[in-house]
């Protein structure tokens, strides 16, 4: 994937594509009005490092390191049933969440949840998909990219000025085209910071920010709390368009609607649910496919090895696991998975009761 790319999709979705470091200036701004462009520049809400996406026939810096990388485009980034378009052939589809399903994905789209509707409509798909196994056809398609993951469930995991801001057409800086007012084109990084930081201190939700324009904040916070497991749901839907991407058609995911091992659907306080970079397990006819979140990859898994999985990541413990899936078949799965880097529960196995 192009660098330009890369960009394009963590300044839309919010999520770092890179471990978070302490940033200096904005990784990625996006203009909506280029007459902002001189203001931005002459802050240091920019440094050599940054890519601003520009409308019209902006230039470029002519070295890396002469300034910040200035990108032209066409159409918008912000506006749902819009194209943003840079050179011939590249073209990016902008959504509204509450009409997506209705709509023929033709190419790469971003999808956003634009007002309350678009919020409710997100939540009525996760929540069948929580209760009933049933993901939205149009969510999983590998070609969609869900924007604003922090405000929707999946954390903040680096979000914030340092990874992206928005300069709409009056000149107001936020995160994203629907977040809360951080300040205006030609204030300071540090400001942006702060104002960024006292608007997430005030609300017990992961990033009161970049939705803040959109759905308002006590509406999200209540529907975040009592849904504990949208990051698992959310991790899930990246590994459903992991596996579809290669001609996989997933029938089901552990955790949502059904278990592969049918005790464990009984099981109280499941530990998975609420650990969003934890193992997943997904079902294709008979075959079993394990996705690890944080690296975005997928592996095919024998059935033994896919229920002893399934049990130690449910129960937290080879003890308690055990009361499903024998013992002996526990240790040896749930080592060979920590040799790998891939802990089963969150406590080392020696404290499960080995």
């Amino acid at each position: 994937m192009s660098a330009l790319k890369v960009r394009l999709m963590s300044w839309s979705t919010g999520r770092a594509t890179t471990a978070p470091v302490a940033p200096r200036a904005a990784g990625t701004v996006v203009l909506e009005d280029a007459a902002h462009l001189d203001a931005l520049l002459a802050s240091d809400a920019v440094d050599d490092d940054t890519m601003i996406f520009v409308p019209g026939a902006a230039g470029s810096a002519a070295e890396p390191g002469d300034g910040p990388e200035l990108v032209p485009y066409e159409g918008s980034l912000a506006e749902p049933g819009t194209e943003f378009t840079h050179d011939p052939g590249f073209y990016l589809q902008i959504q509204a969440y509450g009409i997506s399903e209705y709509m023929s994905i033709v190419g790469p789209t971003v999808v956003r949840v634009a007002d309350e509707g678009d919020f409710e409509a997100y939540l009525n798909d996760a929540d069948r998909a929580y209760e009933e196994g049933g993901f939205a056809d149009f969510l999983t398609n590998p070609a969609i990219q869900l924007a604003d993951l922090p405000a929707l469930g999946a954390g903040p995991a680096g979000d914030g000025p340092g990874l992206r801001l928005h300069a709409g057409p009056s000149g107001t800086l936020s995160t994203s085209p629907g977040g809360t007012p951080l300040g205006t084109v030609g204030d300071g990084f540090g400001q942006l910071t702060e104002v960024w930081t006292r608007a997430n201190a005030q609300s017990d939700a992961p990033c009161a920010v970049c939705l803040g324009s959109a759905v308002p904040e006590p509406v999200r916070a209540a529907a975040l709390a009592a849904r504990p497991w949208l990051g698992r749901y959310l991790a899930a839907v990246q590994a459903l368009r992991d596996l579809r991407a290669r001609g996989i058609v997933v029938d089901g995911v552990s955790g949502f609607g059904e278990r592969l091992v049918s005790g464990l659907a009984d099981h109280g306080d499941p530990a998975d649910t609420v650990h969003a970079d934890r193992l997943l397990l997904l079902r294709a006819g008979e075959d079993l496919y394990a996705h690890e979140p944080r690296r975005g990859r997928s592996f095919r898994l024998g059935r033994d090895v896919a229920e002893a999985a399934e049990a130690l990541l449910v129960c937290d413990s080879a003890d308690v696991a055990a009361s499903y899936v024998e013992r002996a078949r526990l240790d040896t799965v749930g080592e060979r998975f920590g040799a790998a880097g891939l802990a089963l529960t969150t406590r080392p196995l020696a404290a499960a009761g080995k």
